[in-house]
């Protein structure tokens, strides 16, 4: 698998985000990934890498507050943000750029026939809406609390981290009766909230707390793919 090695610089970037559509028929049909080293974009790259679709990865550095906000990107993405991906092969052949990590899990899923069974559809559905509208965001303020602010709010701290642990309340519950969060079956739910749980010490979880959510990430964590796909993008 080929992967590009990133901007070295504002430049460079631009340039190589310019008419994605047009220009992906050169790198072989694979899919162009836009992301970054969050666990939002190892969303994708962990569910590109359990489909073995070749890819191709675009770096973009959020930190910078400007690589994602260029004309082009923003052609890809209107909302600024990563993950992103252009499929050159998309619905009836024809090229598809695609927003937001779940609905881009969704759209590999349907692409591919993987992780995303019918029998149990909407139980994933649930827990994939539970990962996007709980598991994230909380974690995410909890992260922004607890680190990334240079004074911490001990407000903010508690409140967002009493809800992480709640959550992960939830998840221990119905791991507990099940292998997985959906059911019996590895699916692009488990694929969303794994890297979010990968950060678990970031918002001050002791897993060992959560034993069924210890089991249920140190299967994930085993598996190749999941390996590979949290190392995207390579520093």
């Amino acid at each position: 698998m080929r992967k590009s090695p990133g901007s070295r610089s504002r430049c460079a970037n631009t340039a190589r985000i310019t008419s994605p559509i047009k220009t992906v028929k050169s790198h072989f049909n694979m899919i162009e990934l836009y992301t970054w080293s969050t666990p939002n974009g190892r969303k994708v790259s962990i569910m590109l890498e359990e489909c073995a679709l070749p890819y191709n990865v675009h770096k973009i550095n959020i930190g910078t507050n400007r690589e994602q906000f260029t004309p082009e990107y923003l052609k890809i993405n209107p909302n600024g943000k990563i993950p992103s991906i252009v499929d050159p092969e998309g619905p009836g052949g024809k090229p598809i750029s695609m927003m937001e990590s779940g609905a881009i899990l969704i759209y590999l899923a349907d692409k591919t026939g993987k992780f995303f069974p019918e029998k149990s559809r909407y139980q994933v559905l649930q827990w994939l809406m539970f990962q996007m509208g709980g598991v994230g965001p909380m974690f995410g303020q909890a992260h922004h609390f607890m680190r990334a602010k240079k004074d911490e709010v001990p407000y903010g701290s508690e409140r967002y981290g009493n809800e992480a642990k709640r959550l992960y309340g939830v998840m221990e519950r119905q791991l507990e009766a099940n292998e997985y969060l959906s059911g019996r079956d590895y699916t692009i739910a488990d694929i969303a909230t794994y890297p979010w749980v990968a950060r678990h010490e970031w918002h001050r979880v002791d897993l060992g707390q959560f034993p069924s959510v210890k089991r249920w990430y140190d299967a994930l964590g085993a598996r190749p793919a999941v390996a590979k796909g949290m190392s995207v993008p390579q520093p």
